[in-house]
């Protein structure tokens, strides 16, 4: 049996094959060691703090089941990010979720933040409020810097309707911050 290193903590490779043989210890290492930088991806995608919770464990059950599909190219961060996404965007792609629309009728919605008097608290909760196909598209496109045609493959919709629900998350984003407490220009700004 391999000896830890003196702060108990392996090499990411031995890590890697480590859970590659399906070692407890190991896969309790991982999840030690990536569960918080994950668990912030799953709050990107879920609606709420307690689905994301669901997510990551998804994608946990996941990684263990097929780390040993990691080929050592590429971050390896990169991957398990990967999965945790993918697993986000397995509980939405049920039929109906996603709308089909005219692309013609699509306008896009540029939205002007001053990022210093916006809480980060505050952009991930109105983000998270969005309907499940608006925050999906927005999270890939604005967070995770996908195109529409990745998006429209990964989600199994048109291009078009990739753009209308980005259009549509914007539009609503906006509104949302224009209304609140932190927009010097709302009615609601508390002076």
């Amino acid at each position: 049996m391999r000896t830890l290193k003196p702060n108990n903590r392996l090499s990411q490779d031995q890590l890697i094959k480590n859970c590659k043989k399906k070692l407890p210890k190991a896969q309790a290492e991982l999840y030690n060691r990536y569960s918080s930088v994950l668990f912030s991806v799953c709050l990107k995608y879920a609606p709420n703090y307690a689905e994301a919770e669901d997510i990551l464990q998804d994608a946990f059950m996941t990684i263990f089941d097929k780390v040993s599909q990691y080929k050592n190219k590429g971050s390896f961060e990169g991957w398990l990010k990967r999965v945790v996404i993918n697993t986000a965007l397995q509980r939405y792609r049920k039929p109906g979720v996603f709308n089909l629309v005219n692309e013609e009728n699509i306008k896009e919605v540029e939205i002007e933040i001053e990022e210093e008097s916006i809480p980060l608290d505050f952009l991930l909760n109105i983000i998270q409020e969005l309907p499940d196909r608006y925050r999906m598209v927005f999270n890939l496109y604005v967070m995770d810097g996908h195109s529409h045609k990745e998006i429209s493959t990964l989600l199994t919709i048109s291009q078009g309707t990739s753009k209308s629900n980005l259009a549509r998350a914007r539009g609503i984003l906006k509104e949302k911050i224009e209304m609140s407490q932190f927009n010097p220009r709302s009615k609601s700004h508390i002076q």
